[in-house]
């Protein structure tokens, strides 16, 4: 990959993960026996995590948190390579997500959320000059989800659109996409040049019960669409037509949390360094099948070659 010519910066989710590992079907009124550990998560801060790991950009995050586990948070993003541009939140304590993974075969998780200071960012938080030196702006879906945060979004696109800054979206909760709507989260998703969602987001952005008819149909309101299938990688599509299936890297899965803010971070990462697409979601194909085989949704270790 070649040298970047600009940051990424991301704006979304920064979170506390609890996870729970346990062994088949919870047992209802009575104890089930789990591995438990305390995690930085947030699928903003994730993909930034994963991007700054995969790639040579340098990745910034703009995301609020509250006072009592900031310096936490802060410190956790600048091991990752990020640099963290954390908004304390002086009411709301940092979001919570309680993340019960079943550790079958296909290591499967539900998620208990939180949200806290997370979702409470506002215009107030945005600066035009957070784009300078910045060559894409992601967005988290989570953003779209609270009122403050959806007037967040709005200004930021506004200030990236003036720049001719490209923006990328991850629409990131299938569960609060429901509640949104399909129809006014694509309204509030105009202007976004890339939308990077999972299989079952795409379904319910378009009411298609095939992955690749999603995908197409996706690409006919959003320039690039690059869904994401778990297991069975990738697909990318322009123009109302899906122009490439990426397959997955084999995986033993111990862990599915942040799978997909990994794809997603190593992504971008990719496109930042000149890729095409296709091959940007070779590199989001590999960093999945790492994430699953770790606990957790940030990497670890050096950065990735």
């Amino acid at each position: 990959m070649g040298p970047a010519t600009g940051a990424l910066l991301v704006v979304g989710d920064v979170v506390t993960d609890i996870v729970a590992r346990h062994h088949g079907p919870l047992a209802a009124g009575t104890d089930t026996a789990a591995a438990i550990r305390t995690l930085p998560g947030g699928a903003g801060a994730n993909v930034a995590c994963w991007a700054a790991r995969w790639g040579r950009a340098e990745v910034r995050l703009l995301g609020r948190v509250g006072a009592d586990a900031a310096a936490w948070h802060e410190r956790e993003l600048v091991a990752c390579g990020v640099r963290p541009l954390l908004v304390v939140d002086p009411q709301a304590p940092t979001g919570t997500v309680i993340c019960l993974v079943d550790q079958g075969a296909s290591a499967e998780r539900t998620f208990l959320t939180d949200s806290g200071a997370s979702l409470r960012l506002d215009p107030d938080d945005w600066s035009p000059a957070l784009l300078d030196g910045v060559a894409r702006l992601h967005l988290s879906g989570y953003l779209f989800f609270s009122e403050p945060s959806r007037a967040l979004v709005s200004v930021a696109l506004e200030s990236a659109r003036a720049r001719g800054i490209p923006v990328s979206l991850d629409p990131a909760s299938a569960g609060f996409l429901t509640e949104l709507g399909a129809d006014r989260f694509l309204a509030l998703a105009e202007g976004v040049d890339l939308l990077l969602p999972s299989r079952d987001e795409a379904f319910l952005l378009t009411g298609l019960p095939d992955p690749v008819d999603a995908a197409a149909k996706l690409s006919r309101h959003v320039p690039l669409v690059v869904a994401k299938q778990g297991p069975d990688g990738a697909l990318v599509a322009r123009s109302g037509a899906v122009r490439a299936h990426v397959p997955a890297v084999p995986a033993d899965p111990r862990d599915t949390t942040g799978a997909g803010d990994a794809f997603t971070g190593a992504f971008l990462a990719a496109l930042l360094a000149g890729a095409e697409p296709e091959a940007a979601a070779v590199e989001g194909c590999r960093a999945g099948a790492m994430a699953v085989e770790r606990v957790g949704g940030r990497p670890e270790g050096a950065r990735v070659r």
